[in-house]
């Protein structure tokens, strides 16, 4: 369905440049319909189908509107048009009319105007015509999006009732149902939906049916583990995660009212930005990553040959960490500690450490052992800015005292952070724990904006080496 869209916002982008570029031959030059007509043999107009219509489908992308498709309603689809339209003809403006020689300057205006309007009427005609027959094709269950209902007992049986017999439906369609805890079964549920064990196999089971939507209706007794529960399902993928209204209390996060007849949930957001900050905050990482490995590397090769000639061992240490959604995967520093640092079991550095030679303790107060990590933001393991990440012997610690700490896991880990720059390296679970109050700040308050100011505190604090 994503091709579709896909496919036909070219199309449309390609059309509205062609009547564009007719208009501005005819009207704006004055060169008449009929020589307007014969506009496939200015090469201007060749290279606009070769550029505009990618340029547009990059933009539609930064936006997010190929995700999630099935989902789409004709309000929503109405909103992103106008605003993509908007966004990209001020740019197409100023990068390729401005400088066109005209008669006079309402000429622009009268350009800026038509561009906007035909290519606006062009893709908006055809999305609306390919998302209403989505719309109507969920309503009439010709398709649906595999679900997974959490929950045993009567709260999950009554939930689905109440899905099934809407008025409209709404294209939940259960591949089982999982239960949580030892709470009280209803004995309905094997008769409406297969019984597909507990939530410990919630990953397998999503990855196996290609699940796209939980359902969470939970009894009153399993209140408490609302949030683990709804951590348990981030972490299967990009699901849409929905929940009876019971347990919104419970819930961290940003949440908005889903009005579904008889059975109103509550849909659980997990961007925590709009799609065109990540792909903007994405971006930024892959190009800031080869410019800092470019520029940096004369700083990589003296660095490495220092740590070769001062002590015993390799010149990079791979540690596994815990990331994006609890996937584990390598994180790479320069090596600070002598081989063998941990021979005894995990151990956190402290300020005094034995372990840190002497050159790796001015590494860590400039940070400069943390540079080998933008090959990890360039894999896309990491961000530049994000929750430190650690390992899963510490997190199991962490989240016996503070369950919260799983929250962070709903976003790349960075190589610096709120944490790190108010904090620094932790030395213990308790410093750990201190330094996870201002990364679940940070959630609270992320944006492109705030990235910025993490670097800029980052960049003043390697400066005055007061790294901790």
């Amino acid at each position: 369905m994503s091709i579709k869209y896909l496919v036909c916002d070219w199309a449309s982008a390609v059309f509205a440049w062609t009547l564009f570029f007719v208009f501005r031959k005819a009207v704006i030059e004055g060169d008449g319909l009929r020589d307007a007509l014969a506009f496939y043999r200015d090469i201007n107009f060749w290279y606009g189908v070769a550029v505009v219509p990618l340029s547009w489908l990059v933009l539609y992308f930064m936006q997010g509107a190929y995700r999630n498709v099935l989902h789409k309603s004709r309000l929503k689809e109405l909103q992103q048009t106008a605003l993509a339209t908007i966004a990209g003809v001020i740019v197409l403006f100023f990068a390729l009319i401005l400088d066109d020689e005209i008669r006079n300057y309402r000429n622009y205006y009268v350009s800026f105007l038509f561009l906007l309007a035909v290519h606006f009427a062009i893709t908006y005609a055809i999305r609306l015509a390919i998302t209403s027959n989505t719309v109507h094709r969920v309503h009439s269950r010709q398709i649906g999006f595999p679900t997974i209902m959490i929950g045993a007992g009567r709260l999950a049986y009554k939930t689905y009732l109440d899905l099934e017999h809407q008025e409209t439906y709404s294209g939940e369609r259960f591949v089982g149902y999982v239960s949580v805890g030892d709470g009280e079964k209803d004995p309905n549920m094997k008769l409406v939906m297969p019984d597909l064990g507990t939530i410990a196999g919630l990953r397998r089971l999503v990855e196996e049916h290609n699940v796209e939507e939980v359902i969470i209706a939970v009894e009153d007794n399993t209140r408490d583990q609302i949030a683990v529960i709804v951590q348990t399902a981030n972490e299967c993928g990009d699901l849409t995660i929905r929940i009876t209204p019971d347990a919104r209390d419970l819930i961290i996060g940003s949440i908005k009212l889903n009005s579904i007849f008889h059975s109103p949930l509550i849909t659980i957001n997990n961007r925590l930005m709009e799609e065109w900050q990540y792909s903007v905050k994405r971006m930024f990482d892959i190009v800031a990553s080869l410019f800092a490995m470019i520029i940096l590397s004369p700083v990589y090769l003296v660095t490495a040959l220092i740590i070769k000639c001062t002590s015993r061992g390799p010149v990079f240490y791979a540690q596994e960490r815990i990331g994006y959604r609890g996937k584990p995967f390598k994180m790479h520093k320069f090596r600070s500690m002598y081989i063998d640092a941990e021979a005894n079991g995990p151990a956190l550095a402290k300020d005094d450490d034995p372990r840190i030679t002497p050159f790796g303790r001015f590494m860590r107060k400039v940070r400069l052992d943390e540079i080998p990590q933008f090959y990890n933001v360039l894999k896309g393991t990491m961000s530049i800015v994000g929750p430190r990440p650690e390992r899963q012997y510490y997190i199991d610690q962490i989240v016996k005292r503070s369950p919260e700490y799983l929250l962070l896991q709903r976003v790349k880990p960075g190589i610096t952070s709120w944490g790190q720059v108010k904090y620094g390296y932790a030395e213990n679970v308790d410093e750990m724990l201190e330094r996870m109050r201002y990364d679940l700040l940070y959630l609270e308050n992320m944006s492109l904006a705030t990235d910025v100011k993490i670097m800029l505190y980052t960049v003043l604090i390697i400066l005055q080496g007061r790294g901790k």
